[in-house]
């Protein structure tokens, strides 16, 4: 097997300097706070970069008691031209590339996974710099500088068809999309291959669309999601006074959840809450 690259790019309307330095001393402002976009959705407080060839990519958890994720070492430090890492966790290794363009800057992002190299999701800043760290640019100047934390309250919403649903509220009623929406796949194909997680982003709250399994009628359509502080405790306390659990206590993309219908069966899913959550 032989190197495999993956790449992506993003056009900004700054100079490669400004670009750099927002991509590095702002990190924590435009990496995106939703349900699953941490190693540990339920602890992190903080993504920081610490600056120069030898400094970390951190997902930080508490830094008085040096709980930290360590995510990768920077391997190549040149402010506006070029910026360098090796993954922590895998054997990815990232570049990240402040060009020149007409309109400002053209940031790339190759990933590199050598030879029978494991992939455990250092690629992710492929797919991630180009929506999260775009959308950043263009409203950093005017944008809060706190880190844009979601809501305790949520929604998951299920589709028969969620692409299309998608679609349909990015186009129709201007939802803001997390990413690039993905096509909606043939329905004919054996495995359609609905994305796993799609969220779009309201104020401080998130609207997730998921897969419908079996009728639209009798199967829940709409799943608030509640964020409390201590997920363990509420759910030992659900439990004993007689909810009906549809499924246990579990981590999901490393965010401690459970699912309970209520008592006209309505359905809940109640995950552990950050402590930077609103």
């Amino acid at each position: 097997m032989s190197e495999r690259l993956i790449s992506s790019e993003v056009e900004i309307a700054a100079d490669p300097g400004v670009a750099f330095e927002a991509f590095t001393a702002e990190l924590d402002l435009w990496w995106v706070r939703g349900p699953i976009n941490f190693h540990d959705s339920a602890r992190a407080i903080e993504m920081r970069c610490e600056p120069g060839v030898g400094g970390r990519l951190l997902e930080v958890y508490d830094e008085a008691a040096g709980d930290v994720l360590e995510l990768a070492r920077i391997t190549a430090w040149e402010p506006g031209t070029r910026l360098a890492w090796q993954s922590s966790l895998d054997d990815v290794e990232t570049e990240i590339r402040f060009d020149p363009s007409a309109g400002g800057t053209t940031v790339s992002v190759v990933a590199r996974i050598p030879a029978d190299g494991l992939d455990r999701g250092g690629t992710v800043w492929v797919r991630v710099v180009p929506p999260w760290f775009g959308d950043w640019c263009v409203r950093r100047d005017s944008a809060d500088r706190r880190p844009d934390e979601i809501a305790r309250l949520a929604v998951g919403v299920y589709y028969e068809r969620p692409v299309a649903a998608a679609r349909w509220l990015a186009d129709v009623l201007g939802f803001r999309y997390l990413g690039e929406l993905p096509e909606e796949k043939d329905s004919s194909a054996d495995e359609p291959d609905d994305p796993p997680w799609m969220e779009f982003r309201i104020g401080h709250g998130s609207l997730m669309l998921f897969k419908l399994e079996g009728e639209r009628h009798g199967a829940p359509s709409h799943v608030p999601w509640i964020y409390v502080d201590d997920v363990g405790a509420h759910f030992d306390h659900a439990r004993a006074n007689g909810a009906t659990i549809v499924e246990e206590l579990h981590d999901g993309w490393g965010l401690p959840l459970y699912v309970t219908d209520d008592l006209e069966g309505n359905r809940w899913t109640i995950a552990q809450a950050r402590p930077t959550m609103r």
